[in-house]
């Protein structure tokens, strides 16, 4: 049987309209760069990273989406994605102030679309071992997120 319409992620329902905007913008430009990416990876800590990116290096971004004030402030988490990445961004738009973010992580700015960046993320290059975990993790859910848009019905240890 042919499919005459395209197949389409499963909405997640965690994210506001905003976040979903930052991340569209996000996605554009890392697509872009030549950068693929996953949202909302499980990584190994048990925490969820709202963007892995990785380009034809091997080289592996954590981007946290910050839509509010309110949503930067409460988030306590994300110093624990350092573990997890070679550069960490923090993603928001050009109504929360840039002056609130943490000036040891990568900044953009992003609408749903396109993005940029404002501050460069330092470099804290991953042991070879959390590289290879990571980068599995990423192929892992990325493989199954494309089966199950051809199966919902199929299971996995990933998501």
């Amino acid at each position: 049987m042919l499919l005459t319409e395209p197949l389409l992620p499963p909405v997640d329902g965690r994210q506001s309209e905003r976040a979903l905007a930052i991340q569209r913008g996000v996605g554009r430009f890392l697509s872009a760069h030549r950068m693929a990416m996953v949202t909302e990876l499980p990584l190994a800590s048990g925490r969820r990273a709202d963007i892995v990116a990785i380009d034809g290096r091997g080289e592996i971004w954590i981007v946290e989406i910050k839509s509010s004030v309110e949503d930067l402030k409460a988030d306590l988490k994300w110093p624990n994605y350092r573990h997890h990445c070679d550069r960490l961004f923090f993603a928001t738009h050009d109504g929360v102030p840039s002056e609130l973010f943490p000036e040891d992580c990568g900044l953009m700015l992003a609408d749903a679309f396109s993005a940029e960046i404002t501050r460069e993320a330092p470099e804290h290059r991953l042991s070879a071992a959390t590289r290879k975990a990571t980068l599995l993790r990423f192929a892992q859910a990325a493989a199954l997120r494309l089966h199950r848009l051809h199966d919902p019905s199929v299971d996995g240890m990933i998501d």
